[in-house]
């Protein structure tokens, strides 16, 4: 007896197969987003003016929106070499504000700075800067006897001094680190304990206590971030 069953349907099991590769191919996309959201989580944040606690941005840029750069500079470091911002072409910096004859935060920060120097002995793309707040005092022979003091490495670790005006800007205007406000006249004196990180495109990354331990602990490891955001185009 010749049976009637009709022949088996090759298209029967297809929207199975379709259901199974539209599932397999959600799963690896949504694996790839989350990598990619995860990854994004994890950069540094970007500091802007209008973000940040009033008090530490003059008025003048207080209500800026977007991209916020550190502003070019001229001033002279411990070797009597001049510095501006284009020799910092992709480097990530770490900055401060200190005087030599001070002897309350100044040491606490110098030792901490040491600290990230020692961190990133062999990183190029590392450059510290400490901004003399009193640069009619802080000659270059002061300067170069208070970086012995620390150990700072030739051409990795600058102490800056220049003109008044101009450092006092670049704490209040473009590094955002002083709480107080002035002018940069006679008068006027900035006294922070602020760390503040710079990214190679020159925008704020992170502040950080220069006098506490656990804070620079967090730089150092902010740092480590960074660098692996940034091409290693520098080779010494």
């Amino acid at each position: 007896m010749t049976s009637t069953e009709p022949p088996p349907d090759p298209d029967r099991g297809r929207p199975l197969l379709i259901r199974i590769a539209l599932f397999a191919a959600v799963f690896v996309i949504a694996v790839l987003v989350g990598h990619h959201l995860l990854r994004g989580d994890d950069r540094l944040p970007v500091f802007h003016p209008a973000q940040l606690d009033p008090r530490l941005v003059d008025p003048a840029v207080r209500r800026t929106e977007g991209e916020h750069h550190i502003s070019d500079f001229s001033l002279v470091d411990q070797r009597g070499d001049t510095l501006h911002l284009a020799d910092l072409e992709g480097r990530i910096v770490v900055a401060d504000f200190f005087f030599t004859t001070c002897a309350t935060i100044c040491p606490k920060m110098s030792v901490q700075m040491a600290r990230v120097q020692d961190a990133f002995r062999d990183e190029p793309r590392v450059v510290l800067l400490s901004h003399s707040v009193t640069p009619e005092a802080d000659s270059v022979p002061a300067l170069a006897a208070y970086a012995e003091r620390y150990g700072a490495i030739t051409g990795r670790w600058h102490f800056l001094t220049g003109d008044r005006k101009q450092i006092y800007a670049l704490a209040r205007r473009s590094y955002f680190a002083a709480l107080d406000q002035g002018d940069g006249g006679p008068d006027d004196f900035v006294h922070t304990e602020n760390f503040v990180l710079v990214d190679p495109a020159h925008r704020i990354r992170g502040f950080y206590d220069g006098t506490s331990t656990a804070d620079v602990d967090r730089l150092i490891d902010d740092l480590r971030r960074l660098l692996a955001e940034t091409p290693r185009a520098i080779g010494s």
